[in-house]
């Protein structure tokens, strides 16, 4: 048993110094090179049997605890597997020793453990004072963004100009400005722990034959006494809104065989001047259909389009299967519906067009069409010709305003995302923008640029507005998200900023020919950016001394200066990541606080450019989906930018162990006073519950900030609602205070913005979608889940304008 010990003791002491000399030879750290070689000297005494190596292990985990504390200070995410697996592997030396001695003088011995048990902890307390001296005066903190614009509160619960919805959610974001906010106030923060489920419904699950699973991550709409709900593979649901009980279903027939990302996230209404079809649902499939319906019947408008549809295909040019759909809901203004589309990434150049087009409401007809490369031209393109292709793309929610008559349209890059060098001018002028849209007519009223010549898949969110107070002026404003982290603050009539943006030198260097890099980026220094601190070689993480030492020396095996690193041959790393910062499900607004509700995912990537002899070398072409069968989310590892000098492979950056190399938090829940430009509280949200080494799930709840993705919700009683995190729970917060106030346990991942109504009982309803996500890897599920509280704990219902 002692020889097997001392082997385990030895393998160990073996791997951490050969690869601490790796990362010693990187630039990085010297410790793991010299507790390899400690524990390596004491495998080979413990296995001659010789106390010496009791003696050499027990000075390696105090040095552990030094070092540990002087690289992580007081952060106990950080230390935590620092410190406390040497000390699990050390545990049989104790008892292996103490054995030894009660086989001796059983008295002396008891007496000797008394005074080591005494000296050892005095040697770990003088180790914890030496590491926090260490820390405070040798390492430099990483600074967070979040609080460059500094600290400050919430505004006192007044209107900040405009009503809100109450009784009903008519749009996508509760009202055609994305608030994500209602005025309701039934449930508080005094009673939300009283909420009780009141209704379930499962939409079903994927059809046989459509080949893999589809997500769940609608929002639905509630229009009189029915909530409107789709499924990822695009049927449209009538319930009950008192009971959830179903009154009709559509069912769409949409083929997701060759769809790499099977949802969709919500759908319009609109009500027409039709005696046959005056209230219509519209909703745009993932086979690229725009559909209307009859709100009461679920049948077709047959005065829409061709016999109730409109492909969304026509003027597109050949479209490969699964390269061109939508998946965010449409937006109704004006009298026509509006809607991008969802491009599939870095496949090749010359991908379907991101052109934006808005159709008649009443007749399907189009109405114009806004393609960046032809303005001119508002019509279907003449036979022969296409929209332009591979040009930037909304495949975000958009937001509207009818008073001004504006459409706001976030867009990503184009594609392909990770090089640059066959875009053209109109491509640089408008990626990663918001674009302002003349609703009537589809003319460009007025575009803000977040990203120049953007190489990382930045993409510009779902935009939010809100009314501010500025002196005696109420100024209209947009919230701008984006997968920076960077939150940007924009007059939405004219694009100005209403908060400091500044551009600063970025870093350059180390990229292919052909290829450019912007000198400046722009940085929104008025507001929080909520990407997190720079990663460094000391935020590296881990289960065991092993996996961190991993992690440690592929990040000093990759480039990164920051979040523009350049993108190169050899591996570089984008943070933070492909999947946010921010992603679909934007901001929540409360405009009676000021407050703007962020919810952020911090989970580098792991890229290197792929040279085009090894792509031809390993037949890296651009995908045709149904010969491989299942999706990876639209994000391969391996994506042939074909048409350009390289292909591109993207990994997250995860240990072997299949968890980040980052130490969390990874999901974080943040609260900004828009009208100062303060962070008013930050905190991870999530628990370790449903996630842990290779997948499996550690059933901890251990508060560490997990991966998430969707929105959140704000109500006039001052409550902000809240899933999105992988360990699939729905949380109410305090949202001027951040404090929570109430959890409960989903059936599956709730990856959706909730949204909430008034019953026609009178009861204020909290509803979210609960389907799972199988890149985040929470459980999978097809539930639409509702909650209220008891009759004994309503009040009379009321409406916060």
């Amino acid at each position: 048993m002692i020889l097997a010990y001392a082997a385990v003791l030895a393998l160990v002491g073996g791997a951490l110094l050969l690869g601490g000399i790796r990362l010693i030879w990187l630039g990085g750290s010297f410790y793991y090179a010299l507790a390899g070689g400690a524990t390596l000297i004491a495998g080979a005494l413990v296995a001659m049997r010789r106390r010496e190596g009791v003696g050499v292990y027990a000075i390696m985990l105090l040095a552990t605890i030094a070092w540990a504390v002087g690289e992580a200070g007081a952060n106990g995410w950080a230390l935590a597997p620092r410190i406390i697996p040497p000390f699990v592997l050390g545990i049989p030396l104790m008892f292996w020793k103490s054995a030894e001695r009660e086989g001796t003088q059983r008295a002396a011995a008891r007496h000797r453990n008394r005074g080591m048990r005494i000296g050892g902890i005095a040697a770990i307390a003088i180790m914890v004072a030496l590491g926090g001296l260490a820390h405070r005066f040798f390492v430099s903190p990483s600074v967070d963004p979040a609080f460059q614009a500094g600290v400050g509160a919430a505004d006192a619960a007044v209107s900040a100009g405009g009503d809100m919805p109450v009784a009903d959610w008519a749009h996508y974001g509760g009202d055609a400005g994305a608030h994500r906010s209602s005025g309701l106030g039934q449930i508080t923060p005094d009673n939300v722990d009283k909420l009780k489920v009141a209704w379930t419904y499962r939409v079903g699950p994927t059809p046989p034959g459509l080949g893999k699973q589809s997500a769940l991550e609608m929002t639905p709409l509630k229009i009189g006494d029915t909530l409107y709900a789709c499924t990822g593979y695009s049927d449209v649901i009538a319930l009950d809104a008192e009971n959830g009980k179903e009154r009709w279903r559509f069912r769409s027939g949409a083929d997701i065989r060759e769809v790499p990302v099977a949802a969709c996230r919500g759908l319009a209404f609109a009500k027409v001047d039709d005696s046959q079809c005056p209230e219509r649902i519209l909703t745009n499939t993932v086979d690229a259909r725009l559909i209307a319906l009859d709100a009461h019947t679920g049948r077709k408008c047959t005065g829409f389009g061709r016999a109730g549809e409109v492909s969304l295909l026509e003027g597109m040019g050949p479209v490969r299967p699964g390269y061109y759909y939508q998946t965010s809901a449409p937006t109704a203004v004006g009298g026509n519906v509006v809607l991008g589309g969802w491009v599939f990434d870095n496949q090749f150049w010359g991908e379907p067009s991101g052109v934006i087009r808005a159709y008649d409401v009443k007749t399907g007809k189009l109405s114009w069409a806004w393609d960046m490369g032809r303005p001119d031209r508002k019509g279907v393109p003449p036979d022969g010709e296409t929209y332009t292709p591979s040009t930037p793309n909304s495949w975000a929610p958009m937001a509207a305003d009818e008073a001004l008559g504006l459409v706001y349209v976030p867009l990503g890059g184009a594609p392909p995302d990770h090089f640059g060098g066959r875009r053209r001018p109109f491509d640089e002028k408008y990626g990663s923008s918001i674009v302002a849209l003349d609703a009537r007519t589809g003319t460009v009223r007025w575009s803000f640029q977040t990203v120049h010549h953007d190489l990382w898949d930045y993409d510009v969110l779902s935009p939010s507005l809100v009314d501010i107070r500025r002196g005696t002026s109420i100024v209209p404003a947009l919230v701008q998200p984006t997968k920076r982290g960077q939150l940007f603050l924009l007059d939405r009539r004219t694009g100005k900023p209403l908060s400091t943006v500044v551009e600063r030198p970025v870093p350059q260097g180390g990229i292919i020919a052909g290829e450019r890099l912007s000198p400046t980026q722009p940085y929104s220094t008025g507001l929080p950016a909520l990407s997190g601190p720079p990663l460094t070689e000391r935020d590296m993480w881990g289960v065991t001394a092993l996996d961190q030492l991993w992690c440690r020396i592929r990040f000093k095996e990759a480039r990164f200066d920051g979040e523009f690193t350049p993108p190169s041959l050899s591996p570089f790393i984008i943070y933070p990541g492909y999947m946010g910062g921010s992603n679909w499900g934007g901001v929540s607004i409360d405009p009676r606080r000021n407050v703007a509700i962020v919810g952020t995912l911090r989970l580098a990537t792991y890229a290197r450019l792929v040279p085009d002899s090894e792509r031809r070398r390993d037949g890296i072409r651009p995908i045709v989906w149904s010969k491989i069968g299942t999706s990876t989310g639209g994000h391969p590892s391996l994506a042939a930018q074909q048409g350009t000098p390289v292909g591109i492979e993207l990994n997250p950056f995860l240990s072997p162990l299949g968890i980040p190399c980052q130490q969390p938090p990874y999901g974080v829940l943040s609260a900004v006073n828009v009208r100062t430009g303060k962070l008013v509280w930050t905190q991870p949200i999530g628990s370790a519950e449903e996630s842990g080494p290779l997948g499996y799930r550690s059933h901890l709840y251990l508060r560490v900030g997990t991966p998430l993705q969707g929105g959140s919700l704000t109500t006039g009683s001052g409550l902000t609602f809240i899933g999105a995190s992988q360990d699939a729970y729905f949380r109410a917060y305090d949202t001027a205070s951040g404090k929570l106030l109430w959890e409960a346990k989903l059936p599956a991942g709730g990856h959706a913005s909730p949204a909430t109504y008034l019953s026609p009982s009178g009861r204020q309803m909290v509803v979210i979608a609960a389907g799972g996500s199988l890149p985040l890897r929470s459980r999978i599920g097809d539930y639409i889940v509702a909650y209220s509280l008891g009759d004994k704990d309503r009040r009379k219902p009321e409406q916060h304008p």
